[in-house]
């Protein structure tokens, strides 16, 4: 809705409630709160992909590059040039501040989560320009866009392929402590891989510890869970999925 129907609007609601007639330095006011609330929203906040992303950052002299993890998740890897802000921590709003609030900032976390909180706080601080990574570093890395470090972390793909090969079904469930839905499917996927022991062998997988795995794998989302029989793969899920749906696939 634009300014002039915004203002419209609220002189016949002020009209209807108070029936008093308007004069002009009330008209004036609300006009002036209107386009000052426009102006607010105005401020360019987007999510972009992965490749929008890379250009606009290369596009960017000195770009301002938040990594809004934890300092653990921040030395394990990170985006070339940027600055871990602990967005969990305690000092977020001193450490942006000390940023230039006129200049494009590129925000990411692991997977989108605390990178949205992030850049609503920095349109909040009132950066004007705020890039947030879409599906954050998974997706980064899915993408190939890391530089490989020629370290194994966790398995590797030939031990994962091991693992598959069974006479039972296999349930794989990539997860990581901090994700939120992780943590709702928990407890009965724990629950499962003592119910279901003798049919189906359910394996969880901390993502944050198979990086090697991930990369190899393009796993870009969590958690995400797949299901092989004879080492052949029948089903594959990301994202949050009930007890009821899982045991249906597993059945």
């Amino acid at each position: 809705m634009n300014t002039k129907k915004l203002t419209n609007l609220a002189l016949s609601i002020f009209k209807v409630k108070h029936k008093v007639k308007f004069n002009p330095k009330i008209l004036a006011i609300i006009s002036f709160i209107i386009l000052s609330c426009n102006g607010q929203t105005s401020k360019d906040s987007k999510t972009i992909d992965v490749k929008t992303f890379a250009e606009k950052m290369d596009a960017t002299p000195n770009a301002q590059i938040l990594d809004v993890r934890t300092p653990e998740e921040f030395s394990g890897s990170h985006i070339d040039n940027a600055v871990n802000v602990d967005w969990l921590g305690d000092n977020f709003v001193a450490s942006a501040e000390k940023l230039d609030k006129t200049k494009p900032v590129f925000v990411y976390c692991k997977s989108g989560g605390r990178s949205k909180n992030a850049a609503s706080k920095l349109q909040e601080l009132g950066f004007t320009t705020i890039y947030e990574l879409q599906g954050g570093i998974l997706k980064w890395d899915a993408e190939g866009m890391s530089k490989p470090s020629g370290k194994t972390i966790g398995m590797t793909v030939e031990e994962y392929n091991n693992l598959i090969k069974s006479n039972k079904k296999v349930l794989i469930n990539f997860y990581a402590e901090w994700c939120a839905p992780c943590k709702k499917m928990t407890p009965y996927i724990s629950k499962m891989q003592k119910e279901e022991n003798s049919d189906v062998a359910i394996i969880r997988l901390d993502a944050d510890k198979n990086k090697t795995l991930m990369n190899a794998m393009k796993i870009s989302e969590l958690p995400t869970l797949f299901l092989y029989e004879k080492a052949e793969k029948k089903w594959q899920h990301s994202g949050f999925i009930s007890e009821e749906d899982l045991r249906k696939q597993i059945q």
